[in-house]
């Protein structure tokens, strides 16, 4: 498979945090002292495990083979109140839209959305207190300090959402990878039968003026997936984050056109509520096989309410109408 195959949505990675240094007991002595009282300083904290948005990345791939990650852990404290020092932090870079996940309760920590945007996803020990801090007016030379905090083991599931500008939205073999490869560069797997595109594929669409935006084939909806039958839930994720659903129904459907749209909607409804919000387009695929007078019977039965545009991918028909309407629809969300 072309790009597809570096397309990874999921990892599982073992994180690993450094632990903290140990306190230490040290009591001061120089020449002109010979029982000072405690200065011994305080362990330096270990290394956190922390992830960073960044938009240069489009996948999870880079992490796939990296299992276990693990930082330094921080180095003791030492004479003269001196702190260690703190073990290095690992800094793992991301795509805006990772969501890191604690892989044995599938509990949500967090979600990375902006360049640059930091988060701890293990954090390091805390280092131990130097005999210093225990010194009281009864016991001046405490000859005792604080081990470093251990650091923590913990398996963790990054997963990712596509951050696209248009989802597309159809059932398999509606057309919608020969519509990206053809209104993109990229160059996704297209063939005959249904459930080629078995992980998202994303083109960047070059639109009028050197302007571009984002477009993200969604592996095909079946009826049903909503409830997690087959691939179901791993697919619907991608669509959350589009900012247009482009509903694409091949002209050739064995149900008519509103049913299929209906159908599709339903499903998208019962996964997520929320996603009825967004724009909604429809494209009619495959009309290179349609003479006018049966475009005009099909368009007195389309669905009210949604923009409609009849197109073909291989005939480049409505192509560029159709990207004028999805620039539109796009910069109202913005």
């Amino acid at each position: 498979m072309s790009q597809g195959s570096n397309f990874v949505d999921y990892v599982k990675i073992c994180c690993r945090s450094g632990k903290g240094g140990a306190g230490s007991a040290h009591l001061h002595r120089d020449v002109r002292t010979a029982t000072g009282g405690p200065d011994g300083g305080d362990g330096g904290r270990g290394g956190h495990i922390i992830l960073r948005g960044n938009s240069q990345f489009w996948t999870l791939l880079h992490l796939k083979y990296r299992k276990h990650i693990i930082a330094p852990d921080g180095q003791p404290g030492s004479s003269a109140t001196s702190t260690g020092k703190s073990g290095k932090d690992e800094i793992l870079d991301v795509p805006l839209g990772t969501i890191a996940k604690d892989a044995e309760t599938g509990q949500v920590l967090f979600e990375i959305t902006q360049e640059g945007e930091t988060k701890i996803l293990t954090p390091g020990g805390r280092g131990g207190l130097g005999n210093w801090h225990f010194k009281t007016p009864t016991n001046q030379t405490p000859r005792f300090a604080q081990p470093g905090e251990p650091g923590k083991e913990e398996w963790m599931v990054l997963e990712l959402k596509v951050l696209a500008d248009v989802g597309l939205v159809g059932f398999p073999n509606a057309g919608k990878s020969t519509l990206l490869s053809v209104v993109s560069a990229a160059k996704p797997e297209i063939a005959d039968y249904p459930f080629t595109t078995i992980v998202p594929n994303l083109g960047i669409v070059s639109y009028r003026d050197s302007k571009s935006f984002v477009m993200a084939d969604i592996p095909g909806i079946i009826e049903g997936a909503s409830k997690g039958k087959g691939l179901g839930f791993r697919f619907l994720r991608h669509i959350e984050r589009n900012s247009v659903l482009l509903f694409m129904v091949p002209a050739d459907t064995h149900r008519s056109i509103a049913e299929e749209y209906e159908i599709l909607k339903s499903e998208l409804k019962d996964y997520n509520p929320e996603l009825m919000q967004k724009p909604h387009i429809l494209a009619i695929t495959k009309s290179d096989m349609l003479d006018e007078e049966l475009v005009a019977e099909m368009k007195k039965e389309l669905p009210k309410g949604i923009p409609s545009i009849f197109i073909s991918s291989v005939a480049q028909k409505g192509l560029l109408q159709l990207k004028d309407m999805l620039w539109e629809s796009i910069n109202q969300q913005a």
